[in-house]
């Protein structure tokens, strides 16, 4: 059996690099918007004026993603802004995976402008897996225009991390037998899905380091931080089991998140705000005849930090109900109090089929939702989606603090289409 090869390939600040490229087709005398300080940002006079994406020299001013236009500007005067083309993003982000499928065996779409491809046994192909990795990342740069980050390991956890080091337009390795040098001595922030409240758990039981995690008791990592901390143990010592699937269905997952436009304080409010990403989730979801087994919540707060939390659920689902309450669970597990900005849920592990572990009541149960679920969206596509509302979001004041009963990042237009 010939030794597992994963990449982790990584747009170079994407929303910018793309941007960039689209500009000089249009102009090839235009600016090259990577080469100065710029940033791809929203509305400045809503909330959701954040920078997206940052050039280079714009980082070297300490310009953070997701921090207020505001805020960048105060770092540095010059910045130039340029708005979102996020129609374009979706483009070349295929346009990117298509040059992918070309040279890997098989392709796993991360995130709008990341992949994983399996180069397991590409050798008597590509020859060595480490050059051919700097040979695609020339490829990508000379057919499409913009630089990615490649890490190259037996494993996509591993990978990733890897892809993460110096930045931009690298190779880098991360095998096992790198982890001491490499990996092990980075601040355990740094470690794939360690959030602020895992790290300040992490950091309370004198653990500051990723290799100072992979040594400890694994028993004593699971009385603190349950089955989460059991993921972590395994990744801070280079394992991540789930193997690169290949066939799957159009969306790996399906997410929403909500950029609220005030500061959320109490659990109610932030509850009603998941269960309306929630909705839309669940819409999606059974309108693709998806089922997902992996739930995850984001917590953005008012200072701009980040906390997500994720479960694996024991059979899969496409049911509101059974996702909303697994979301409940992650937040109240994941919000120290903090107002909240934005919040998120995602859902992953996407198939056509769907599995259960039997269970006579929780079966029953599901199977009466299911149809529940059902006849709400027969509904909602015959009279609209507001035809049918939860009673939570009727009784609610009409006011600035008003929480719409489906929302997230599309449009309703495009979820219709969905």
């Amino acid at each position: 059996m010939p030794e597992t090869v994963i990449y982790h390939i990584d747009v170079n600040s994407a929303f910018l690099s793309w941007d960039a490229v689209w500009r000089l087709e249009q102009d090839a005398a235009a600016p090259d918007i990577r080469t100065f300080p710029a940033v791809i940002g929203g509305d400045e006079q809503l909330r959701r004026g954040i920078v997206l994406a940052k050039s280079p020299s714009a980082k070297r001013y300490g310009i953070r993603t997701g921090e207020p236009l505001a805020a960048a500007r105060r770092k540095c005067p010059t910045l130039k802004i340029y708005p979102p083309h996020f129609d374009l993003y979706v483009q070349r982000s295929a346009q990117f995976l298509e040059l992918l499928r070309k040279y890997a065996p098989s392709v796993e779409a991360y995130s709008i402008d990341e992949a994983f491809c399996d180069m397991t046994g590409t050798r008597l192909l590509y020859g060595d897996p480490v050059a051919f990795a700097h040979k695609l990342k020339s490829i990508i740069y000379e057919e499409l225009g913009f630089t990615v980050n490649i890490g190259v390991s037996t494993n996509r956890l591993l990978a990733k991390m890897a892809s993460d080091f110096e930045k931009p337009d690298r190779v880098h390795t991360l095998f096992l037998d790198e982890l001491p040098q490499k990996f092990w001595p980075l601040p355990i922030e740094e470690l794939f899905f360690v959030g602020r409240s895992s790290a300040n758990r992490l950091r309370s039981l004198g653990i500051t380091t990723i290799g100072e995690l992979a040594a400890s008791d694994r028993s004593r990592i699971v009385s603190a931080l349950k089955a989460h901390g059991d993921t972590l143990w395994n990744y801070a010592n280079g394992i991540e089991a789930v193997p690169l699937t290949h066939s799957e269905p159009a969306n790996k997952g399906y997410g929403n998140s909500m950029t609220i436009p005030f500061d959320v304080t109490d659990e109610a409010t932030a509850k009603r705000v998941l269960l309306s990403l929630c909705e839309t989730v669940g819409a999606r979801l059974r309108a693709a005849g998806a089922y997902i087994s992996v739930v995850q919540v984001q917590i953005t707060d008012c200072e701009f930090r980040n906390t997500s939390r994720q479960t694996t659920l024991a059979s899969s689902t496409n049911i509101t109900e059974r996702i909303y309450t697994c979301v409940c669970e992650l937040f109240h597990a994941a919000w120290d109090g903090t107002p909240i900005r934005l919040l998120g849920v995602y859902t992953s592990r996407a198939t056509l089929e769907q599995y259960e572990q039997y269970d006579l009541f929780e079966s029953s149960r599901n199977e009466k939702l299911s149809r529940l679920n059902s006849a709400v969206d027969q509904i909602r596509g015959r009279y609209g989606e507001d035809s049918v509302k939860r009673a939570c979001f009727i009784e609610q004041p009409s006011d600035s603090r008003e929480i719409s009963h489906m929302t997230g990042g599309m449009s309703r237009a495009k979820r219709n289409r969905t």
